[in-house]
């Protein structure tokens, strides 16, 4: 059995499930692949609430319209040196936030434990799994299967050809930098903006494993795989309460993890005020200090009770640029 067996994997996911903090979902999630780096590589994680949230506001207060937890799957993304190609195996199925964040980060393969599909959570939440959830992965071309463990059977969910190639028409933009300081994140983003006028966008420096610094630009977008030319009808509406756009800080958090970089708090832009979920992955991700163009400006109002929860007590310090 090699480290990177995806039985092996399942069941590291499985045996810390329980230390979830969770009192109801207790979810957890493995990603292993290999870092050019450093080889072979397997975190494991369970939902749970950053310990600010937790210190400040206990784990019942919701953060505008989002919970304060991270979610076991993002956090796995969060934690792993580098997601281009990884897989990933969790104990539930997975929702259509997850979804977007997995296709974002460039996860190639993703497994189920069976038992998650028995759960009373995949029971209530089931419908946005079949409906959304697998349908965002198979754009982004990624294959899915239940895992069942005790008789070493993968069963296929879904799977894509190797040679699908999903759409992307708007990638983060990257390239190199000089620095990484806010003189450097002021120039960047000067040089930027104009391209992306009237667009949610959000900007930062980044450093690679290698120490080296890059500045990346994410515009709200759909999902990998869906185009508004295609897609439009399906992307502009709600589906319950989940979007197929992919916001911005999201998007750069994602690519950020995808590369191998890491993003630098307090060298970070955004036009608007993220959103609620955007500032709770924001503290999953150790990032504290954003500047904001336009501080009356958001998505949802729900954008701005956040940003008066978590500013008010300075667990994300928002900064007018």
């Amino acid at each position: 059995m090699t480290a990177l067996d995806p039985f092996e994997q399942t069941q590291k996911a499985v045996d810390i499930v329980n230390t979830s903090p969770h009192p109801a979902n207790k979810i957890a999630a493995t990603i292993f692949g290999s870092d050019k780096d450093r080889g072979a590589f397997s975190f494991s994680r369970t939902n749970y609430w950053p310990k600010p949230l937790v210190d400040n506001f206990g784990i019942e207060t919701r953060i505008g319209n989002s919970s304060g937890t991270i979610h076991a799957e993002t956090a796995c993304l969060l934690a792993a040196p580098v997601t281009e190609g990884a897989r990933i195996c969790v104990t539930d199925p997975f929702c259509p936030n997850c979804a977007k964040n997995i296709a974002e980060a460039g996860i190639s393969t993703i497994y189920i434990d069976h038992k998650g599909f028995d759960k009373d959570f995949a029971e209530r939440r089931g419908h946005h799994f079949e409906s959304l959830s697998m349908q965002i992965v198979e754009r982004a071309g990624i294959s899915v299967y239940e895992i069942r463990r005790k008789e070493r059977k993968i069963v296929p969910i879904l799977e894509v050809p190797e040679s699908y190639k999903p759409f992307n028409d708007s990638p983060v933009d990257m390239e190199s930098v000089a620095a990484a300081d806010e003189h450097e994140l002021r120039n960047f983003v000067a040089l930027k903006r104009p391209e992306h006028k009237g667009r949610r966008v959000a900007m930062a420096i980044a450093r690679s494993s290698r120490g080296k610094f890059f500045g990346m630009v994410a515009r709200a977008h759909p999902a990998i795989g869906y185009s508004w030319e295609s897609d439009g009808d399906d992307i502009e509406k709600m589906h319950g309460q989940y979007s197929l756009i992919l916001e911005p800080m999201n998007r750069l958090m994602m690519t950020a993890a995808r590369t191998g970089m890491k993003l630098i708090s307090g060298l970070i832009y955004s036009s608007g005020v993220p959103t609620a979920r955007e500032q709770v992955n924001m503290l999953g991700a150790g990032l504290s200090e954003i500047f904001v163009a336009d501080l009356l400006n958001a998505r949802d109002e729900d954008a701005f009770q956040a940003m008066r929860l978590l500013g008010g007590k300075r667990l994300i310090k928002f900064e007018k640029f």
